[in-house]
C-alpha cells in the first residue's frame, strides 16, 4: 500500500522557540520529511525565532545536526537537505520586548499561508501573540499554534485561552496534542465509522469494558521542575488519555469535518461522571537497586506528586451505561506503550460441553511502539481427538501493511500539515480543553485536600498492587503491560 501525497499551498511558518528540543527533535525533522516526499513545496519558507542571537546560516547549521541526528539516513539525504536549508531563516525576537519584531515582519510575504507555531512555555503565549498584533502580523487568515500545557487548571485554561481569543479568532487557534496526530488514533475513528462491523456493537451492550494504558519506561529526568508541579493526572490525563476516551467513546459526527468531530467529543467529556476517591490509585516510583527514585529526582522527600495513576472512570450517557472505562499512565513501568484495549462481552451461553468457557474478543489498538490494531478470537484448537478452543490474534501491523520501504508519519509531521491546510479537526477547541479542566479539577482539589501520598511502586512493574486492586474488585484484570 502507497499512501498518496498531497503538496500544500506554498507557506510561511514562523517557529517560536526554533532552537528548542522539540523543535529540534520532532518539528523540524517532521518538516524536512514532508519535504523529503514533495508534500512541502519548494517556495516554502520556515523562520526559526527565538531569543538567541545567531545568523541564519548558523541556524541552518544547527537544523542539518538535528535532522542528521533525529532523522533516519537516505541514500539521496544530503541532496534533499542542502535544498531544504534553502528554506530556512532565522530572526532574533524577544517575547517582552519589540526586539526583532520589525525584522520578522519584513520576512513575511502577503500572498502565502501565514502559520506561527509557538514551541515556548505557555507563559510566553499571551505576550507573543500580542507581539504579532501590535506589528501587524495577526492577519484575519494567519493560524497561530499553542502546545500543551494549556493551563494547570480550569481557572487558568480559561486565561490562557482568553488572552489567545484577544488576537485571534478560534478558528485561528490550534491547541495541539501530539497523541491525536498518530495514525492510529486516526484509524480509530475509520475503524468506527467507516466498516459495518464494529459500530453496531459499540455499545454497553456488547463492550464488557475499555482499558486506555500509557505506560512509559523512562522516569522523569530533565523534566524535574515540570513535572513535580504536574504530575501524572496534569501531564496526561487531562489531555491524552482524555483525548484517547473521547474518540472511543464519541457518537458518530453528522459530517467529518472539525466542528462536527469536536462538538461530539466534547459531549463525552460533559457526560463524565465525577471520580470517587476509591476509584483512583495513585503511585510513584521508589528507588531499586542503585537506581534513584521519584523523590530523589525531585529533590523533595516530602512531594506528594504521583509519577502513576489508574483510575475507574464512567460516561453518564446511553450508550456507554455501566461500561467502565480504565486509565492508567506512569513512568518507570515495565514498558514503553500506549494502546486501547476494548473488552467484548463474554458469549451468553456457550455450546461446547467441557470446555472451558469462551472468552470475550479483545480489540487492541496500539499506538506505540509498533502501531497497528489486533482483533483476538477464538477458534478450535487444532488437532485430532477432543474439542478445545483457543484464543488467536488477528493482527495488523502499520509497519507491515504500509511495506518495509514506506516510513508512517510522525504525528508532529501530520499535525503541521493540517496547520497549513487549514485542518482543525485534530487539533482542540477552547471549550473541549475548558471541559477537561472542568472535570479533572475536582479530582485534583480532592486528594490535594486530603494530602494522601501516593503509594512507592516498583520500577520496571506495572504500577503499585492498589492498582490492581481497582480492577480486581470489579473481577477484571488490566492487560498486561507491554503484552
Amino acid at each position: 500500500m502507497v499512501s498518496r501525497v498531497i503538496p500544500v499551498e506554498p507557506f510561511d511558518l514562523v517557529l517560536f522557540g526554533a532552537t528548542g528540543d522539540l523543535a529540534r527533535r520532532k518539528i523540524l525533522p517532521g518538516l524536512f520529511h514532508r519535504y523529503e516526499v514533495g508534500q512541502v513545496p519548494q517556495d516554502a519558507r520556515i523562520i526559526g525565532s527565538a531569543r538567541s542571537e545567531m545568523t541564519p546560516d548558523e541556524f541552518k547549521a544547527d537544523v542539518r545536526a538535528a535532522i542528521e541526528e533525529f532523522t533516519p539516513e537516505t541514500s539521496d539525504r544530503a541532496e534533499v537537505l542542502g535544498r531544504f536549508l534553502g528554506c530556512l531563516d532565522y530572526v532574533s525576537v524577544d517575547a517582552m520586548s519589540d526586539a526583532g519584531w520589525s525584522a520578522l515582519k519584513g520576512q513575511l510575504r502577503p500572498d502565502v499561508v501565514r502559520a506561527y507555531y509557538l514551541s515556548v512555555a505557555p507563559s510566553l503565549f499571551a505576550g507573543i501573540a500580542g507581539q504579532l498584533e501590535k506589528h501587524g502580523m495577526a492577519m484575519p487568515d494567519a493560524r497561530i499554534v499553542v502546545e500543551k500545557p494549556f493551563g494547570r487548571n480550569l481557572e487558568t485554561a480559561r486565561e490562557l485561552n482568553a488572552s489567545l481569543r484577544k488576537f485571534f479568532r478560534e478558528h485561528q487557534i490550534y491547541r495541539i496534542d501530539h497523541y491525536l496526530g498518530k495514525e492510529t488514533v486516526q484509524n480509530l475513528m475509520a475503524l468506527r465509522f467507516a466498516n459495518s462491523l464494529f459500530e453496531p456493537l459499540w455499545n454497553a451492550t456488547h463492550i464488557d469494558h475499555v482499558q486506555i494504558t500509557v505506560a512509559e519506561s523512562l522516569g522523569i529526568e530533565g523534566r524535574e521542575a515540570y513535572y513535580d508541579h504536574s504530575g501524572a493526572m496534569r501531564d496526561m490525563v487531562q489531555n491524552h488519555l482524555v483525548q484517547l476516551l473521547c474518540l472511543t467513546a464519541m457518537e458518530p459526527p453528522s459530517k467529518f469535518t472539525p466542528n462536527a468531530v469536536r462538538d461530539e467529543k466534547v459531549k463525552v467529556i460533559e457526560a463524565l461522571d465525577p471520580v470517587a476517591p476509591s476509584d483512583i490509585a495513585r503511585g510513584q516510583y521508589r528507588a531499586d537497586e542503585g537506581e534513584d527514585g521519584y523523590l530523589d529526582h525531585v529533590g523533595d522527600p516530602q512531594s506528594r506528586t504521583e509519577s502513576f495513576i489508574a483510575m475507574k472512570v464512567r460516561i453518564a450517557n446511553w450508550r456507554w451505561a455501566g461500561v467502565p472505562f480504565y486509565l492508567r499512565t506512569g513512568k518507570r513501568l515495565r514498558a514503553r506503550v500506549s494502546e486501547i484495549m476494548v473488552q467484548f462481552r463474554d458469549p451468553p451461553h456457550t455450546i461446547f460441553p467441557n470446555v472451558e468457557p469462551v472468552q470475550g474478543n479483545k480489540l487492541i489498538i496500539r499506538l506505540q511502539p509498533d502501531e497497528g490494531i489486533t482483533l483476538r478470537t477464538t477458534i478450535k484448537d487444532p488437532g485430532p481427538g477432543g474439542f478445545r478452543l483457543a484464543e488467536v490474534p488477528l493482527d495488523m501491523s502499520f509497519a507491515e501493511a504500509l511495506g518495509a520501504d514506506s516510513r508512517p508519519q510522525d504525528a508532529y509531521e501530520r499535525l503541521v500539515m493540517d496547520v497549513i491546510r487549514g485542518d482543525q479537526t485534530l487539533f482542540m477547541r477552547g471549550d473541549e480543553v475548558e471541559a477537561a479542566w472542568a472535570w479533572a479539577d475536582p479530582i485534583i482539589e480532592g486528594w490535594e485536600r486530603t494530602r494522601d501520598k501516593p503509594f512507592p511502586y516498583d520500577q520496571g512493574s506495572s504500577g503499585p498492587e492498589e492498582a490492581l486492586m481497582l480492577m480486581h474488585r470489579d473481577g477484571r484484570r488490566w492487560r498486561q503491560i507491554g503484552g
